[in-house]
């Protein structure tokens, strides 16, 4: 078991350290938090999604990609578009506030909320070059198949624990996000957030 314990540790440690970054997926996850709307659901998916792309990357999928060399730009492309229509849209909600609810307001449907997660984790290609490229480059240095599994394991632990544990800590900020201004400032950080990732995929 002591064997296991180095690659595991080294897994996540790195899938922990990549996603630590703020991008649109986090942004998401922590404004449903703050909202405590579908909190559990939101977490899951985005863990689930993180878990199939570390496996694939471990397992080497990575190779796709060295295949297909127009890949990137067309992920690019497309998570590009999608982070630009949803800034907009957050933009909108500040400048309406539409956002400026109170914390126990109406939340979006639970399929809604579900479509943008799958949709700011699947359409980003930062996260295939997170988990299918960097997680699986350092799990090369794995050549045993119990040590690649540690590794994979490790990795896919650090992702649920850090989306449960910002989705459900971001409750903690409930008290300082029950006024009208707030909602509406997190709407404007999280938009000009969207637009910067854009900016970066656009022009990468």
């Amino acid at each position: 078991m002591a064997p296991l314990v180095a690659p595991a540790t080294t897994g996540f440690l790195t899938a922990f350290a990549l996603i630590l970054a703020i991008g649109a997926q986090n942004a998401f996850v922590l404004k449903q938090g703050i909202a405590r709307s579908h909190v559990f659901w939101v977490c899951l998916t985005c863990a689930v999604s993180d878990a199939l792309l570390i496996t694939a990357g471990v397992a080497g999928f990575g190779l796709v990609v060295a295949q297909f060399p127009s890949l990137p730009r067309i992920m690019s492309l497309g998570g590009g578009a999608f982070l630009v229509a949803y800034g907009l849209t957050r933009f909108v909600a500040a400048y309406r506030g539409g956002d400026q609810m109170a914390l126990t307001a109406k939340a979006a449907p639970l399929g809604t909320t579900i479509l943008i997660c799958l949709s700011l984790t699947w359409l980003n290609p930062h996260v295939y070059l997170d988990t299918l490229g960097l997680i699986g480059a350092v799990s090369t240095q794995f050549i045993e198949l119990p040590q690649k599994v540690a590794f994979g394991v490790g990795a896919v632990a650090a992702s649920f624990v850090f989306f449960f544990g910002l989705g459900y800590g971001a409750r903690l900020l409930a008290p300082i996000m029950q006024t009208p201004r707030t909602w509406q400032v997190l709407d404007v950080m999280i938009g000009l957030l969207m637009w910067y990732l854009a900016y970066g995929l656009l022009t990468s």
